[in-house]
């Protein structure tokens, strides 16, 4: 398949919150022309994908997108050219939770979290969504607070009673996080917890990667490579991180990093949708406009893409073979250093779009349009 070929199949996810107010922990800063609904924030991301021709699924988030009708929401979604995409769980912001949800101590409370998350079944079986994101803020703060594999062995009941709720063309995505808002155990920190219990679970589990969930100097790609290997890798949450958990837009910490995980992906043939991996971004748009850095944050993964797409197989293969380190890191290097831009802009053309999304999107007047209409109502977002 061509580069141009590849790069039009390609399918990048927005999430439903990043059009809303969100933040950090300690702060949400309002703006003006956020979504107050989730049919609004459909409306947001049909106007990345008509920018971009990459975005045409929008995940949403439980219960921050609840309605009465999800049927109808799908049914809206498709009128604006878009589908919904992924269910996540929410069993994080609710007071019941603060000693764990599936992990807790209480039995009646682990009820409660999992009840939620067969309803994000349910919800899936009326949106037609393909998967079930969960991620788990359980955790413990200090050594003593609880049984440690007990605490493994009700998330692993948890996650089989969830798993038994699945239809047939339906997934799930567990995700893992090293830390926060736990500190001293977090009850799934990392891949190989995530992907022990999907080993056990069966094949509609999958491993999410949200790459903003490490330690200072992990090989990512390392693990994309390993779990691309064991046909458990089932999802990205891509995103930047400096420190910790910063959730900024992907590709602005450390582009090479992408590059190098978008290699991995294309050695494995994995890019195009029939492999099965959805590209989420997962981000919060603390301080930059909410429409335009998902716009950037889907062109930062494009051109990561192209990059790793124009790598000279053949010769990286030789030098491979013949053990030439430096010529084997060349070749890589002269991808990655090559400028793709100009490649992308005569894509979008030849996909009947703008060549420049961002500059289309400042002359389109719909930021204008969003702030004089979206007056009233409460902004859709999250405290803190």
């Amino acid at each position: 398949m061509s580069v141009k070929a590849a790069l039009r199949e390609q399918r990048i996810e927005t999430p439903s919150w990043a059009y809303a107010n969100s933040g950090t922990r300690f702060k949400v800063f309002a703006q003006e022309g956020v979504p107050r609904t989730p049919y609004e924030k459909i409306d947001d991301a049909a106007v990345v994908h008509r920018l971009t021709g990459v975005a045409p699924t929008v995940a949403l988030h439980i219960p921050w997108d609840k309605v009465d009708d999800y049927g109808k929401l799908a049914a809206y979604a498709r009128e604006q050219g878009v589908e919904l995409g992924a269910i996540n769980s929410n069993v994080f912001q609710d007071d019941d939770f603060k000693l764990g949800s599936v992990t807790h101590p209480d039995p009646a409370v682990r009820r409660k979290a999992i009840a939620h998350l067969v309803e994000c079944v349910d919800i899936m079986d009326q949106t037609g969504s393909r998967d079930l994101k969960l991620w788990f803020s359980d955790g413990l703060n200090y050594p003593g607070q609880d049984n440690v594999r007990a605490r493994q062995d009700r998330l692993a009941e948890a996650l089989a009673e969830t798993y038994a709720r699945l239809g047939a063309d339906q997934r799930m995505l567990l995700e893992y996080k090293l830390y926060e808002p736990a500190f001293y155990v977090t009850d799934v920190p990392d891949w190989g917890t995530a992907y022990a219990h999907c080993m056990q679970l069966g094949d509609k589990a999958q491993v999410v990667i949200d790459t903003g969930h490490h330690a200072p100097g992990t090989n990512i790609e390392f693990i994309v490579a390993f779990l691309l290997r064991a046909g458990k890798l089932g999802a990205f949450d891509f995103n930047s991180r400096f420190y910790g958990d910063d959730d900024l837009m992907v590709g602005a910490a450390d582009p090479f990093q992408l590059f190098r995980i978008m290699h991995e992906i294309v050695l494995a043939d994995a890019l195009k949708p029939a492999a099965g991996i959805a590209f989420m971004l997962d981000q919060c748009h603390n301080i930059e406009p909410k429409i335009p850095a998902i716009i950037r944050s889907v062109l930062n993964v494009q051109e990561a893409t192209a990059k790793a797409l124009i790598i000279d197989h053949e010769a990286l293969d030789a030098a491979q073979r013949a053990g030439d380190v430096l010529g084997a890191n060349a070749v890589l290097m002269d991808a990655y250093n090559t400028d793709v831009r100009p490649l992308l802009a005569e894509l979008r053309e030849e996909m009947g779009i703008d060549p420049d999304p961002m500059a289309a999107y400042r002359r389109s007047g719909y930021a204008e349009k969003i702030v004089q209409e979206r007056v009233g109502g409460e902004a859709a977002g999250w405290g803190a």
